[in-house]
């Protein structure tokens, strides 16, 4: 039986995961309702977002974390569209300083740093197989590193394999 503290870490970016890009002929959702109108007005992406994907990502009852440049933003932003309490936030550090091997991406090692060796997903749009050939050589314990198409964002094929992975890896 997996305790919550052995619970896995669940790193969330927001850009392409969370909102969709889709293509500029795709149709914007309509707002949800209650939202402060100033905050929708400077990122009409917002719009983009799934209420339902809050609940989803809760359900999967891992350690949910901010891995993403919205940094605080997306407690303040995202959170509540979601449905999603305040997280944690992967702080980045000066990337111009990094000197990972050509192609890892620059979160990869904060990521590995923070989940201190314990099982841990990383959803995101720019995963390579770098990151996975790194983070296997790296990390000793289980990780998945889940790249979700930018243009439509977490669908439930993804969430069969983070269940999938859940159920193998990490099992309650």
């Amino acid at each position: 039986m997996t305790s919550a503290a052995e619970r896995p870490f669940l790193f969330l970016d927001v850009d392409g995961p969370l909102i969709p890009f889709g293509s500029s002929s795709d149709p914007l959702p309509a707002p949800a309702s209650g939202f402060h109108p100033s905050l929708d007005e400077g990122n009409p992406l917002l719009a983009r977002l799934d209420p339902g994907l809050g609940p989803r990502l809760m359900a999967l009852g891992c350690h949910l974390v901010w891995a993403s440049t919205w940094m605080e933003e997306a407690n303040e932003v995202v959170a509540p569209r979601l449905g999603l309490p305040r997280l944690p936030v992967v702080e980045w550090p000066d990337i111009c300083a990094d000197d990972s091997p050509h192609g890892l991406h620059w979160k990869t090692r904060r990521l590995v740093e923070w989940a201190d060796r314990r099982p841990f997903i990383w959803v995101d749009d720019e995963i390579s197989t770098m990151d996975r050939l790194w983070v296997a050589a790296q990390h000793p314990g289980p990780s998945l590193l889940h790249r979700v198409a930018p243009t439509r964002g977490l669908v439930d094929a993804d969430f069969r394999a983070l269940t999938d992975w859940l159920r193998t890896a990490a099992p309650s």
